[in-house]
């Protein structure tokens, strides 16, 4: 076990865990919501420092990452856990740690990830697959370590962690692609958490300089009406329309195996919605060979970045700008 960040000890041995904004309160001898962090005799403890369950070489497209180093590969890292109970997890084998949950194999150091991300020829450590909060102090030296080597930074994350959490972490982050995936009754019903926290943090995000990519997961009957859509829209809106924003398509899983996929043209139709609502760069996630994977010049409409799937095929981007007008196209391009 590993000691754990932002804890609050409180009387009778109890600490309250100050890593996400669920800030449990944990008795001697249990565990927060994540299954991952443990209170042992008033001391609070991380169960999965050093212990990633996945390790791969990824295109940073599959993150969804558009606009950060297009082309690139993310040395790709995961450990078990996570602080949302969402009933459509695509990784739920390995984000809902059980209650007993205990760390097994070998484990590996910091340096070690960043060590096999530079001999992979990654040019980014992306943060992934479960949530990157709970397993926060690990990626964290990974973090540092990986600043030092020349390496960048990437979340893929619900966007739970508290403000001590992303502050402390911001130095080293140098994007996140945060979930937005719904109002507020979505988030009470189908993941366990409020919404408010998200907003707030993406918000902060874009205040500190860290690249901000958004993902909207489009469930049917939950989040693919119009008067839900546009309330996400507003909400993105006061933060920036310059913010990649990926609605992607869902497929049964987990909870939900028996439900229904997304109509490929509900999908299309929501994207052109947010066009027409200001956002300049909208894409559609999960529907592969679609022109909604493509990047267009907002100025001019060039075509910028072609893609199928993960494969970048051509790319316009010349000096951050648009190679036919100069139209200077917001990301991070290396």
């Amino acid at each position: 076990m590993h000691p754990a960040f932002f804890q609050e000890k409180l009387s009778e041995k109890k600490v309250r865990c100050r890593l996400c904004n669920h800030f449990c309160v944990i008795e001697d001898g249990d565990r927060g919501l994540c299954k991952v962090r443990m209170n042992k005799n008033g001391e609070l403890f991380s169960l999965v420092y050093g212990f990633p369950v996945a390790r791969n070489v990824d295109p940073i497209e599959k993150k969804p990452f558009f606009h950060f180093l297009p082309g690139s590969t993310a040395f790709s890292i995961s450990t078990v856990g996570c602080n949302f109970k969402c009933s459509f997890c695509q990784n739920f084998e390995i984000s809902q740690a059980p209650g007993d949950y205990s760390t097994y194999g070998t484990g590996i150091s910091p340096a070690e990830i960043v060590r096999l991300a530079k001999k992979y020829g990654c040019t980014s450590i992306s943060y992934t697959y479960t949530e990157p909060t709970v397993y926060f102090e690990f990626a964290y030296d990974c973090a540092v370590l990986a600043k030092q080597a020349g390496l960048k930074n990437n979340f893929v994350t619900n966007g739970y962690m508290s403000r001590e959490a992303l502050d402390k972490i911001a130095p080293f982050l140098d994007a996140a692609n945060v979930d937005l995936k719904g109002d507020e009754n979505f988030y009470q019903k189908l993941c366990g958490a409020h919404l408010a926290p998200v907003l707030n943090n993406i918000r902060t995000m874009k205040e500190r300089g860290i690249w901000v990519e958004v993902t909207t997961l489009v469930i049917p009957e939950y989040n693919d009406s119009d008067v839900v859509f546009d309330f996400l829209a507003e909400s993105l809106s006061k933060i920036s329309f310059e913010i990649p924003w990926h609605i992607s398509r869902f497929y049964p899983t987990y909870k939900m195996a028996d439900h229904y996929p997304t109509p490929v043209e509900r999908i299309r139709q929501l994207r052109r919605r947010a066009i027409e609502a200001g956002f300049k760069y909208v894409y559609t996630g999960n529907i592969f060979g679609d022109q909604g994977e493509n990047t267009f010049c907002p100025n001019c409409g060039f075509l910028l970045i072609e893609r199928e799937g993960y494969l970048v095929s051509q790319n316009n981007i010349v000096n951050g700008a648009c190679k036919k007008c100069r139209f200077k196209i917001a990301g991070v391009w290396k």
